[in-house]
Protein backbone atom coordinates (compact mmCIF):
# COMPACT_ATOMS: atom_id res chain seq x y z
CA UNK A 1 0.00 0.00 0.00
CA UNK A 2 2.62 2.50 1.05
CA UNK A 3 5.46 1.42 -2.12
CA UNK A 4 4.69 4.34 -3.96
CA UNK A 5 5.11 6.58 -1.64
CA UNK A 6 8.90 8.50 -0.33
CA UNK A 7 10.75 6.20 1.70
CA UNK A 8 10.09 9.81 4.30
CA UNK A 9 6.28 9.49 3.93
CA UNK A 10 6.66 6.03 4.63
CA UNK A 11 8.66 6.21 7.64
CA UNK A 12 6.47 9.22 8.70
CA UNK A 13 3.19 7.45 8.48
CA UNK A 14 4.44 4.42 10.48
CA UNK A 15 5.64 6.41 13.04
CA UNK A 16 2.13 7.80 13.59
CA UNK A 17 0.97 4.21 13.32
CA UNK A 18 3.20 3.02 16.32
CA UNK A 19 2.05 6.06 18.27
CA UNK A 20 -1.62 5.40 17.32
CA UNK A 21 -1.44 1.67 18.80
CA UNK A 22 0.34 2.58 21.74
CA UNK A 23 -2.33 5.30 22.53
CA UNK A 24 -5.23 2.51 22.04
CA UNK A 25 -2.86 0.26 23.81
CA UNK A 26 -2.63 2.51 26.79
CA UNK A 27 -6.39 3.29 26.79
CA UNK A 28 -7.29 -0.50 26.97
CA UNK A 29 -5.11 -0.92 29.78
CA UNK A 30 -6.59 2.74 31.76
CA UNK A 31 -10.19 0.84 31.10
CA UNK A 32 -8.81 -2.73 32.91
CA UNK A 33 -8.17 -1.16 36.15
CA UNK A 34 -9.85 -3.11 38.52
CA UNK A 35 -10.79 -3.08 42.64
CA UNK A 36 -11.20 -6.62 43.53
CA UNK A 37 -13.40 -6.70 46.38
CA UNK A 38 -12.36 -9.74 48.86
CA UNK A 39 -15.42 -9.50 51.26
CA UNK A 40 -18.14 -11.37 53.31
CA UNK A 41 -21.72 -11.05 54.08
CA UNK A 42 -21.08 -7.49 54.79
CA UNK A 43 -19.92 -6.58 51.48
CA UNK A 44 -22.41 -9.56 48.82
CA UNK A 45 -24.82 -7.54 50.31
CA UNK A 46 -26.68 -10.01 52.73
CA UNK A 47 -30.89 -9.50 52.94
CA UNK A 48 -31.02 -6.12 50.70
CA UNK A 49 -31.21 -5.72 46.69
CA UNK A 50 -27.80 -5.94 45.68
CA UNK A 51 -28.06 -2.68 43.90
CA UNK A 52 -27.94 -0.98 46.95
CA UNK A 53 -24.77 -3.00 48.36
CA UNK A 54 -21.97 -0.68 48.94
CA UNK A 55 -19.84 -2.46 46.45
CA UNK A 56 -22.02 -1.41 43.59
CA UNK A 57 -22.17 1.84 45.06
CA UNK A 58 -18.64 2.40 45.09
CA UNK A 59 -18.63 1.37 41.00
CA UNK A 60 -21.64 3.99 40.63
CA UNK A 61 -19.23 6.70 42.41
CA UNK A 62 -16.23 6.29 40.84
CA UNK A 63 -17.53 6.20 36.99
CA UNK A 64 -19.63 9.41 38.08
CA UNK A 65 -16.43 10.91 39.40
CA UNK A 66 -14.45 10.09 36.10
CA UNK A 67 -12.07 6.96 37.73
CA UNK A 68 -11.43 4.30 35.02
CA UNK A 69 -11.62 1.58 37.46
CA UNK A 70 -14.16 -0.82 38.07
CA UNK A 71 -15.40 -3.01 40.67
CA UNK A 72 -15.34 -6.98 40.88
CA UNK A 73 -17.07 -8.01 44.19
CA UNK A 74 -15.87 -11.35 45.11
CA UNK A 75 -17.52 -10.69 48.05
CA UNK A 76 -19.49 -14.35 49.94
CA UNK A 77 -21.85 -14.55 52.61
CA UNK A 78 -20.41 -16.78 55.36
CA UNK A 79 -16.64 -16.45 54.09
CA UNK A 80 -14.14 -16.58 56.44
CA UNK A 81 -10.40 -15.87 56.41
CA UNK A 82 -9.70 -19.23 55.30
CA UNK A 83 -12.03 -19.59 52.52
CA UNK A 84 -11.10 -16.24 51.27
CA UNK A 85 -7.83 -17.29 50.84
CA UNK A 86 -8.30 -20.43 49.29
CA UNK A 87 -10.41 -18.57 45.92
CA UNK A 88 -7.51 -15.56 46.65
CA UNK A 89 -5.02 -16.88 43.73
CA UNK A 90 -7.47 -17.56 41.24
CA UNK A 91 -9.58 -14.21 41.89
CA UNK A 92 -6.66 -12.41 41.40
CA UNK A 93 -5.70 -14.07 38.10
CA UNK A 94 -9.16 -13.72 37.09
CA UNK A 95 -9.79 -10.01 37.27
CA UNK A 96 -5.95 -8.91 37.50
CA UNK A 97 -6.95 -6.67 40.07
CA UNK A 98 -4.72 -2.43 40.22
CA UNK A 99 -6.29 -2.32 44.23
CA UNK A 100 -7.47 -5.22 46.00
CA UNK A 101 -9.98 -4.36 49.05
CA UNK A 102 -10.12 -7.07 51.80
CA UNK A 103 -12.91 -7.33 54.42
CA UNK A 104 -12.77 -10.83 55.85
CA UNK A 105 -12.51 -11.84 59.40
CA UNK A 106 -15.97 -10.89 60.57
CA UNK A 107 -17.09 -15.10 60.24
CA UNK A 108 -13.89 -16.04 62.12
CA UNK A 109 -14.87 -14.05 65.08
CA UNK A 110 -18.15 -14.33 65.47
CA UNK A 111 -17.33 -18.14 65.51
CA UNK A 112 -14.56 -17.87 67.97
CA UNK A 113 -11.89 -19.21 65.51
CA UNK A 114 -8.00 -18.62 65.91
CA UNK A 115 -6.59 -15.34 65.71
CA UNK A 116 -3.74 -16.66 65.03
CA UNK A 117 -5.34 -18.59 62.11
CA UNK A 118 -7.26 -15.75 61.26
CA UNK A 119 -3.62 -12.97 60.94
CA UNK A 120 -2.27 -16.13 58.56
CA UNK A 121 -4.97 -16.11 56.23
CA UNK A 122 -4.86 -12.32 55.97
CA UNK A 123 -1.25 -12.05 55.99
CA UNK A 124 -1.14 -14.69 53.13
CA UNK A 125 -3.86 -12.42 50.96
CA UNK A 126 -2.34 -9.39 51.64
CA UNK A 127 1.48 -11.05 50.85
CA UNK A 128 -0.34 -12.28 47.57
CA UNK A 129 -1.78 -8.92 46.26
CA UNK A 130 1.62 -6.98 46.72
CA UNK A 131 3.33 -10.04 44.88
CA UNK A 132 0.76 -9.30 41.69
CA UNK A 133 1.27 -5.50 42.30
CA UNK A 134 -1.97 -4.59 43.35
CA UNK A 135 -2.54 -2.03 46.23
CA UNK A 136 -4.42 -3.19 49.54
CA UNK A 137 -6.92 -1.71 51.76
CA UNK A 138 -7.62 -3.48 54.38
CA UNK A 139 -11.58 -3.29 56.45
CA UNK A 140 -11.25 -3.53 59.65
CA UNK A 141 -13.77 -4.93 62.28
CA UNK A 142 -14.99 -5.29 65.95
CA UNK A 143 -16.47 -7.91 67.97
CA UNK A 144 -19.44 -7.46 70.26
CA UNK A 145 -18.14 -7.41 74.09
CA UNK A 146 -20.08 -10.86 74.98
CA UNK A 147 -17.06 -12.88 73.22
CA UNK A 148 -14.77 -11.51 75.91
CA UNK A 149 -12.77 -8.41 76.26
CA UNK A 150 -9.12 -10.05 75.82
CA UNK A 151 -10.36 -11.68 72.71
CA UNK A 152 -12.29 -8.62 70.90
CA UNK A 153 -9.55 -6.66 71.50
CA UNK A 154 -7.26 -8.95 70.59
CA UNK A 155 -9.62 -9.89 67.14
CA UNK A 156 -9.55 -5.66 66.60
CA UNK A 157 -6.21 -5.01 67.01
CA UNK A 158 -4.84 -7.84 64.33
CA UNK A 159 -5.99 -5.95 61.82
CA UNK A 160 -4.03 -2.60 62.36
CA UNK A 161 -1.05 -4.50 62.79
CA UNK A 162 -1.12 -6.39 59.68
CA UNK A 163 -1.93 -3.04 58.07
CA UNK A 164 1.42 -1.41 59.74
CA UNK A 165 3.39 -4.97 59.00
CA UNK A 166 2.79 -4.45 55.57
CA UNK A 167 2.34 -0.80 55.24
CA UNK A 168 -1.19 -0.61 53.76
CA UNK A 169 -4.23 1.40 54.13
CA UNK A 170 -6.70 0.53 56.88
CA UNK A 171 -10.18 1.43 57.66
CA UNK A 172 -10.21 0.47 61.47
CA UNK A 173 -13.64 -0.15 61.85
CA UNK A 174 -15.75 -0.35 58.81
CA UNK A 175 -19.49 -0.33 60.89
CA UNK A 176 -18.08 2.76 62.68
CA UNK A 177 -21.27 4.99 64.19
CA UNK A 178 -23.30 2.00 61.93
CA UNK A 179 -23.23 -0.77 64.19
CA UNK A 180 -24.56 1.27 67.51
CA UNK A 181 -27.93 2.31 65.70
CA UNK A 182 -30.48 -0.47 65.32
CA UNK A 183 -32.18 1.46 62.89
CA UNK A 184 -29.20 0.92 60.56
CA UNK A 185 -29.13 -3.28 61.26
CA UNK A 186 -31.26 -5.89 60.09
CA UNK A 187 -33.55 -7.84 62.22
CA UNK A 188 -31.10 -9.97 62.51
CA UNK A 189 -28.63 -7.74 64.42
CA UNK A 190 -25.44 -8.05 62.68
CA UNK A 191 -26.07 -6.48 59.03
CA UNK A 192 -26.05 -3.40 57.86
CA UNK A 193 -29.71 -2.18 56.09
CA UNK A 194 -29.96 -0.44 52.75
CA UNK A 195 -29.68 2.54 54.04
CA UNK A 196 -26.53 2.18 55.74
CA UNK A 197 -24.68 1.57 52.67
CA UNK A 198 -24.20 4.90 51.25
CA UNK A 199 -22.96 5.28 54.95
CA UNK A 200 -19.96 2.35 54.40
CA UNK A 201 -18.78 4.04 51.09
CA UNK A 202 -18.42 6.84 53.14
CA UNK A 203 -16.08 4.76 55.62
CA UNK A 204 -14.37 3.32 52.89
CA UNK A 205 -14.12 6.35 50.33
CA UNK A 206 -11.39 8.16 52.08
CA UNK A 207 -8.92 5.38 52.57
CA UNK A 208 -9.25 3.99 49.14
CA UNK A 209 -9.25 7.50 47.07
CA UNK A 210 -5.44 7.80 47.83
CA UNK A 211 -4.68 3.85 45.86
CA UNK A 212 -6.58 5.57 42.82
CA UNK A 213 -3.97 7.56 41.68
Amino acid sequence: MLHGFPLIWRSAFLRRCATLLAALLCCATAHAAGILVMGDSLSAGYGIDQQKAWPTLLGAKLQREGYRHTVHNASISGETTAGGRSRFTAELARTRPEIVILELGANDGLRGLSLKAMNENLDAMISAAKASRAKVLLLGMRMPPNLGQAYTQKFHASFADLAKTHKIALVPFLLDGIATRRELIQADGLHPTAEAQPMILDIVWPALKPLLK
